[in-house]
């Protein structure tokens, strides 16, 4: 049976990680374009190609040098080289964007005149699907004329498009690591803290579970609790006391005490 004519922009994927997998497969599902995928790793671009139904490979000289968007999805340290190899394929007017929340759009500036960012604000796993209408996407574009065709891309996607400049999304970024890798981390010493005493992780997940939900419809400092916010000293202490043992972990239950009580009393 022939391949059913697909009139979308075509987008060529420039990496398949956690992000540029997701992206692909939210894309393809969206009916868009993704007429190719790149990764170094062969077995990657040929593993998201086939999810999607597209071409792949993992050579850049052999990217598609026509399409209408290039999507960067590759670790931010790698997008300047990545951009300097390509442009030597494709045209320098062609519409490149990266899904980087810390990385300028300049970056593409020595290489091409249209440029931009395409950034889904979320932590990504390869293996398990994201909730993409509620996810919001950061768009920027060197040329107003391409913020449409962004748009339009985006649009169909999510249902929360955002845009914002460099330092909007580079502000926006900082913000997602306290509440992210932050966060997470802090869950990590709980859990640590829990197995060294031989107890399960199982007592504090609903807690915090709770917490992320009770934030669902308020601002977080409304919904403060704790020793820290009511002035409860006494239990503060008894806590310290118990991880004089951990000092790591005790000098970060001491900051953080100290920052409800400057923030929040």
């Amino acid at each position: 049976m022939k391949k059913e004519k697909n009139n979308s922009p075509s987008i060529v994927m420039i990496g398949s990680g956690n992000v540029g997998t997701q992206l692909g497969k939210r894309l393809q599902k969206r009916g868009q374009n993704v007429i190719q995928v790149f990764s170094r790793k062969a077995e990657k671009a040929e593993k998201l190609a086939k999810a999607i139904d597209s071409k792949w490979t993992n050579d850049l000289s052999k990217v598609i040098p026509n399409a209408d968007l290039y999507i960067f999805a590759v670790h931010d340290d790698f997008i300047d080289d990545v951009a300097a190899e390509l442009a030597k394929v494709i045209d320098a007017k062609s519409l490149v964007t990266h899904t980087s929340g810390a990385t300028p759009s300049t970056v593409f500036k020595p290489y091409f005149e249209r440029y931009g960012v395409f950034y889904p604000l979320q932590t990504f796993n390869i293996n398990k699907r994201p909730a993409w209408s509620k996810i919001p996407v950061c768009l920027f574009s060197s040329e107003a004329a391409d913020m449409k065709l962004l748009k339009s891309i985006a649009n169909k996607i999510s249902n929360k498009v955002y845009t914002l400049n460099d330092e909007q999304r580079g502000i926006a970024h900082v913000a997602a690591v306290f509440a992210n890798n932050f966060s997470n981390h802090v869950f990590a010493v709980a859990n640590n803290i829990l197995k060294k005493e031989d107890l399960p992780f199982d007592l504090i997940r609903p807690l915090i579970l709770e917490t992320a939900e009770k934030i669902r419809n308020d601002e977080p400092g409304n919904m403060q609790t704790g020793p820290a916010i009511r002035g409860d000293e006494e239990t503060i202490e008894r806590h310290l006391n118990y991880l004089e043992k951990f000092e790591d972990w005790k000098e970060i239950y001491k900051l953080m005490t100290e920052q409800i009580k400057k923030y929040h009393l």
